[in-house]
C-alpha cells in the first residue's frame, strides 16, 4: 500500500488549517519557552523576553518581504503598502484581513483586528488580558520587519482593550 504525504490528503483549505495551527503552536511555545525560564520576570526580565519576541518577528517579517514580487515593491504612496499588510499580507499569514485600518495623513496608522487568532484561545476570561502583550511582541516585528524590507522605517506598538481584539499603531519614521 502507497502512503500519500499530508499535503495531498489535505485540500488546498484543510492545508492552510493545518499551517495555522502550526503557527499558532509554534508561537504559543516560543512564548511559553521565554517566559520558562523566569516565569515571574521583574520589569527588566519582561522587556528582554519580548524584545527577543519582537526581534524574532522582525526577521521573519524581513524574510516574508524579500519573497515579495517585485512589483509588489513599486508602492508609491506609503497608505498603499500600508494597505497591502493590511489585506495580503494579513491574509497569507493569519488566512484573514484586518478588520480596519485608519490614519492620521501624518504617518501614523492603527490596524485593527477583531478577532485576532493568536488571541482567541485566551478570550474566555479577563484574567488573561495582562498576559496578552507577550502574544502581540512577536506580530509587531513581523509588520515592522515587512515595512523595514518594503522601505518604510516605522515603530510597531500593540495594545488589547478586550480579547480577542487587538490594535497595532505603525508610526511612520521620518529621515
Amino acid at each position: 500500500m502507497r502512503t500519500r504525504g499530508a499535503g495531498r490528503l489535505l485540500g488546498g483549505e484543510g492545508r492552510r488549517m493545518a499551517d495555522a495551527v502550526l503557527f499558532e503552536f509554534l508561537h504559543t511555545e516560543m512564548v511559553a519557552e521565554l517566559w520558562a525560564q523566569d516565569p515571574d520576570p521583574g520589569p527588566g526580565g519582561q522587556k528582554m523576553s519580548l524584545s527577543v519576541l519582537e526581534g524574532m518577528g522582525f526577521r521573519v517579517g524581513q524574510a516574508l518581504g524579500e519573497r515579495l514580487p517585485r512589483e509588489t515593491l513599486a508602492f508609491r504612496e506609503e497608505l498603499d503598502v500600508l494597505k497591502f499588510l493590511c489585506k495580503d499580507v494579513w491574509a497569507a499569514v493569519f488566512q484573514k484581513q484586518m478588520d480596519s485600518l485608519r490614519t492620521n495623513h501624518q504617518g501614523t496608522y492603527v490596524l485593527q483586528d477583531h478577532s485576532f487568532p493568536l488571541l482567541i484561545r485566551m478570550a474566555s476570561g479577563l484574567q488573561y488580558l495582562e498576559e496578552a502583550p507577550k502574544f502581540l511582541a512577536f506580530t509587531c516585528g513581523l509588520l515592522r520587519g515587512t515595512l523595514s524590507t518594503l522601505g518604510i522605517k516605522s515603530l510597531v506598538t500593540a495594545s488589547v482593550a478586550a480579547l480577542p481584539a487587538c490594535k497595532f499603531q505603525v508610526v511612520i519614521q521620518r529621515s
